[in-house]
């Protein structure tokens, strides 16, 4: 994929690079995953090489179809460029009005702007590519408990829309942000 987005720098972070997974970024996403935090949060968390590369191969399929869009967020660091975040837009089809926009940010990155910044990047492609498809709605879900998760919402610009009941596969009401096509 070519795909390349850009999230400016800001006075205390460097700017970021948002790019399509790539299978060498495996050891990268093993090492985020090793965070207990993060683990929590996620359904289908990373801990195996295999696990690695099945994410991979989702990632590359969910481009294929072009219904699925996982961004991995890099920030630069002496060694090259840094795993920071990622950033999903699924289940864009055309003629449906909303789509959802997922993320994390691994453990080192958190607390510096760099989930509002990433999603936001993501935000602005998504409207801008599928805007003839008829996209004007994009939802941030996330469990009641979370309260980072509603910071990153509101700071790229979804407004709480309502709470939303707990259902398998989440244990957890959870909370439904919005964000509207410009």
């Amino acid at each position: 994929m070519s795909i390349v987005l850009r999230a400016a720098a800001t006075p205390s972070a460097p700017g970021l690079l948002l790019r399509p997974w790539r299978d060498d970024d495996a050891e990268a996403l093993l090492a985020a995953y090793r965070d207990p935090v993060l683990r929590s949060w996620t359904r289908l968390p990373v801990t195996t090489r295999a696990e690695a590369r099945a994410f991979l191969r989702r990632s590359r399929q969910g481009w294929a179809a072009d219904r699925r869009f996982s961004f991995a967020v890099l920030e630069p660091a002496a060694e090259g460029e840094r795993l920071v975040a990622n950033v999903v837009l699924k289940e864009v089809t055309p003629g449906r009005p909303a789509a959802e926009v997922g993320y994390w940010t691994a453990a080192p990155a958190r607390g510096r702007g760099v989930a509002p910044r990433a999603v936001a990047a993501v935000t602005d492609w998504a409207f801008a590519r599928f805007a003839a498809g008829g996209l004007t709605r994009l939802e941030l879900l996330h469990q009641v408990d979370n309260p980072a998760s509603c910071r990153v919402a509101e700071k790229s610009g979804y407004a709480f829309a309502e709470v939303l009941p707990a259902r398998p596969p989440f244990p957890r009401d959870g909370h439904r942000h919005v964000r509207h096509r410009p």
